[in-house]
């Protein structure tokens, strides 16, 4: 599109001698740690700093980010720009769980001035459209730069912020600019049931599947595409600045990057490969393992016993151990309470579904434990985004027969995915 402009710093980097003096002109303070496989991911913040900021010349920037925003030394980048005068940074959007991560789910940090640097931070939480464009003009950006680390999952929030934000910088008048991170959990394929728009929400505003399979850039390009003009009546002026060294098939241990959880409840990478699945047990009277060591790798409750992860066991899925497991949340379901239940050991994450494995859990929980219950409000049709999953599971429905409901979809979003992906495999 023509208001799409493709930054492509990652390519200096990778071709010929501009790519070796852009990589000289960092020194040792942004060079990433090489990878197992012996590549040293950059990602687009790291670019756009070693091109001294060019892209931001002359804005007056404000930067949507939390603590996932950081270098390879695990230096803040709100920190390192509001430290150099190359790049005139004037203010901050906290996202949910707020910019410094302080707030559970759910919540957000507010309006405050950073003591770190004085920057004013606005929240962006529950904000969209006129309102969320508000606070964009008030405080005073010429050009919005979004740059968290997703995990891959539809109804992870901060994809939303993104697209919320997209849409807001229209209706302010503003530039936007994203700076891409990995998928944590490979962008080989995107699986899982895709949104029917009467289910949107801010878990899924717009119809893209559980596991989406794309870089935040990536998603951005599609959204300015198939979403933002609808929304806002045209595309936002996007530029976004790729990565360097990341492939389809890597990975978060593959890129020699930090892992800085996300969110409080994302502790580590191995919580991100099982989050696209085991998420939908949110909207259950189940434990996701909020308040355990291992949140969305333990699930449970109160009278669950040996016979679920048995039956877990019997189906066979590929690439995932069932363990029958016992613990006690401290906080959220079943706060101070021991439970039985499952964690979920991934033995081989190349064949692992965490969709499909999250739907057998789901199938063999209603049958084992008869105290299984769908939140009140089945808030499990927002996470899975229609009433499908849920009547058929009612219905004794099978978990090949529920993957199955939703190929015909899966192929169709595919289809666009494929024109906005950047990475080779």
């Amino acid at each position: 599109m023509a208001l799409s402009r493709r930054v492509l710093l990652g390519h200096l980097a990778a071709t010929g001698a501009a790519g070796a003096a852009l990589a000289a002109s960092t020194g040792p303070a942004h060079a990433a740690r090489p990878s197992p496989g012996g590549r040293a991911v950059r990602t687009g913040f790291d670019l756009l700093a070693a091109d001294g900021y060019r892209l931001l010349d002359g804005h007056r920037v404000g930067i949507v980010t939390n603590p996932t925003g950081v270098t390879p030394q695990v230096r803040h980048i709100v920190d390192v720009m509001h430290a150099d005068d190359r790049v005139r940074l004037t203010a901050v959007f906290g996202p949910e769980h707020g910019f410094r991560g302080t707030a559970q789910a759910g919540g957000s940090e507010g309006r405050y001035d950073d003591p770190a640097t004085g920057l004013p931070v606005y929240d962006t939480y529950n904000k969209s459209g006129k309102e969320l464009a508000r606070v964009f003009t008030e405080s005073g950006v010429d050009t919005v730069v979004f740059d968290i680390q997703d995990v891959g999952a539809r109804f992870y929030t901060y994809i939303w912020t993104l697209y919320d934000c997209m849409v807001a910088a229209v209706l302010a008048g503003k530039r936007f600019v994203v700076l891409d991170r990995p998928n944590p959990v490979t962008g080989r394929s995107a699986t899982g049931p895709v949104l029917d728009k009467k289910y949107a929400s801010f878990v899924g505003r717009e119809p893209i599947p559980q596991a989406h399979g794309m870089t935040v850039a990536e998603l951005a390009l599609l959204f300015n595409r198939e979403f933002v003009p609808k929304a806002a009546g045209r595309p936002v002026p996007l530029e976004t600045v790729w990565m360097t060294g990341w492939r389809r098939g890597d990975f978060f241990d593959a890129t020699g990057l930090p892992w800085v959880p996300p969110s409080p409840n994302m502790p580590t990478a191995d919580t991100a490969l099982v989050y696209a699945g085991t998420c939908m047990f949110e909207g259950t009277n189940l434990s996701e393992g909020r308040g355990t060591t291992r949140p969305f790798e333990l699930l449970g409750a109160d009278g669950i016993d040996a016979r679920w992860a048995a039956a877990a066991g019997e189906l066979g899925l590929p690439g995932v151990h069932f363990r029958e497991a016992y613990f006690a949340p401290t906080f959220s379901k079943f706060q101070g309470k021991t439970v039985g239940g499952v964690q979920l050991h991934v033995h081989d994450r190349e064949s692992f579904d965490p969709v499909r494995t999250g739907i057998g859990l789901l199938v063999t929980a209603k049958k084992v434990w008869g105290g299984f219950a769908w939140r009140p409000d089945n808030g499990i049709d927002r996470l899975t985004g229609s009433s499908r999953v849920r009547t058929m599971i009612d219905a004794g429905a099978g978990t090949d027969e529920v993957v199955g409901a939703w190929q015909d979809s899966l192929r169709r979003f595919r289809a666009v995915r494929r024109h906005h992906l950047h990475y080779r495999p």
